[in-house]
């Protein structure tokens, strides 16, 4: 007997350390690791929620890129080199190395969460492809940041105001609108915009409203432009393909679920009262939940600015990024994106 319980003892030694080999840890990089989508979704899913829904079987180690030290333009290129398993940033940040990416953040056509979520996932098959092919990597989700507005460092009313400033884009899409407008794309970094901003390199800079409070913008900023001229700055989470192809089947389907419901869902739920909270913490106007109200000029799009607008997207922004793209990718953003957001691309 005591012979038969020291075999059974050795073999469930053996079946337990052969599960823990097949135990997944990633190393994860998240987004900005000052902003809400980091603080309040990307770390407790992937230092929490991940390994309680997987019994355990996976867990990350997790950073961000701007606690590394890297560029944020060389997050998905050094995923795809398998520097680290899994990573999350802005897909505007990677549009130098695929022009067709920037059709994920098309400015202005989506002024509330749901639009804009049924533009990503239109969308979704285009991104799909692009990081297969681009970034050896496959797309676990996409998630918003709030829509990106203009904080300024100087008086403006309307759109016409924003004629021979120099604002800081979001994205090369945004910059494109902005230099149809008459002024002048600036590009830097989000970390640079304060100073910038304090010192007059630029008059104006564009990201999310939450991204800003957070940051401190309204400390060197008098003025908020609340029309979405940057988008909503989709953030991608994606895994290397090899990391991806070394997981099971069943790992494979727990971690897409999961992202899913644990971490896209909740973020995607968020976006719209995250918007109006944001405006009030940086104006006043409203009830701030969660931090000190600031006092920010608040400054509405009229209609006409709103039409003008749409009429520089339509009749020179995407026009611009389709000669860019190419006919293919034009064709497929057309009969989905174009699409469900009624936009055609002349």
């Amino acid at each position: 007997m005591k012979k038969l319980l020291t075999v059974t003892t050795l073999t469930l030694a053996a079946m337990t350390a052969g599960t823990a080999a097949q135990a997944e840890e990633f190393s994860v990089v998240g987004s900005w690791s000052s902003l809400p989508l980091h603080k309040q979704f990307e770390t407790p899913f992937w230092t929490k929620t991940l390994s309680e829904v997987s019994g355990g079987d996976m867990t990350a180690n997790l950073t961000t890129h701007d606690q590394m030290g890297v560029a944020s333009g060389d997050v998905f290129r050094l995923l795809g080199q398998g520097v680290y398993d899994v990573a999350m940033t802005v897909g505007d940040y990677a549009v130098a190395d695929s022009a067709p990416l920037e059709g994920l953040d098309v400015p202005l056509i989506a002024t509330d969460a749901d639009t804009a979520r049924k533009m990503v996932e239109a969308a979704r098959p285009m991104v799909d492809d692009i990081f297969r092919d681009v970034f050896n990597s496959k797309v676990l989700a996409i998630a918003p940041y709030p829509p990106q507005v203009v904080f300024c460092n100087a008086e403006v009313a309307s759109l016409d105001d924003l004629k021979g400033k120099k604002i800081r884009a979001s994205g090369r899409m945004t910059a494109k609108f902005l230099e149809a407008l008459g002024a002048e794309g600036v590009n830097i970094s989000f970390g640079e915009v304060p100073g910038s901003l304090q010192r007059g390199v630029i008059d104006c800079a564009v990201t999310g409203a939450g991204s800003g409070y957070n940051a401190g913008w309204w400390e060197v900023s008098t003025h908020l432009m609340t029309l979405p001229l940057g988008g909503w700055d989709p953030v991608v989470t994606a895994i290397n393909m090899d990391k991806w192809n070394s997981l099971s089947d069943a790992q494979k389907t727990t971690l897409e679920t999961a992202v899913k419901e644990k971490f896209e869902e909740p973020a995607w739920a968020t976006a719209q009262d995250a918007l109006e909270n944001d405006i009030a913490c940086l104006t006043g106007e409203g009830e701030c939940t969660y931090g000190e109200a600031r006092n920010l000029v608040l400054v509405r799009a009229s209609e006409a600015d709103s039409q003008k607008a749409r009429e520089v997207l339509i009749s020179k922004v995407l026009p611009d990024w389709a000669e860019r793209a190419g006919a293919e990718w034009t064709k497929r953003w057309s009969e989905t994106v174009g699409q469900v957001t009624g936009v055609e691309i002349k």
